[in-house]
C-alpha cells in the first residue's frame, strides 16, 4: 500500500521540480518537461486514455505562461502556487526562483515557560569550596 501512495507523491514532487527549473531556466525542453509530467499526473489511475481530466495540463500551462510573463494575472497565480507547495525548501525556492515574497515562513518552535515550581521539593545542589 506504501507503494501504490508513494508514486503520486513523488510524480507529484518531480512536477513541481520541474515548474522549479522552467523558472530558473525559461526554456523550452523544460517547459515540455512541465507538460510531460503533467500528462503522466492526469493519467494516473485512469483506465482510459480518453478521460476528460486535464487538470495539471491546464494547470501547467497556466503557470509556464505565468512565470514567463503572459498573464496579466501572474503575481496571483504563482503567488497561490507557491502557498500550495507543502515542502518549505521548495517553497522558499520556488519565491526565491520568482523574486516572489514568501507568503508562509517557516514555523518557529514555541518554547513553553518553565514553571515555578518545577524543582519545589528537591534537595538544592551544595557547592563544593575550595
Amino acid at each position: 500500500m506504501r507503494q501504490s501512495i508513494e508514486g503520486p507523491h513523488r510524480l507529484l514532487r518531480a512536477w513541481q521540480l520541474a515548474l522549479l527549473r522552467f523558472a530558473v531556466t525559461r526554456e523550452d525542453c523544460d517547459r515540455l518537461n512541465v507538460a510531460a509530467l503533467a500528462g503522466e499526473l492526469d493519467r494516473l489511475g485512469r483506465r482510459n486514455a480518453d478521460c476528460s481530466c486535464h487538470f495539471f495540463r491546464r494547470s501547467s500551462s497556466r503557470l509556464c505562461a505565468a512565470i514567463d510573463g503572459q498573464r496579466e494575472d501572474a503575481e496571483a497565480v504563482l503567488g497561490r502556487f507557491c502557498e500550495q507547495i507543502d515542502e518549505a525548501r521548495l517553497r522558499l525556492a520556488f519565491a526565491a526562483a520568482l523574486g516572489i515574497a514568501a507568503s508562509r515562513p517557516a514555523p518557529t518552535e514555541l518554547r513553553r515557560k518553565r514553571s515555578p515550581d518545577l524543582f519545589r521539593g528537591l534537595p538544592s545542589r551544595r557547592t563544593a569550596s575550595l
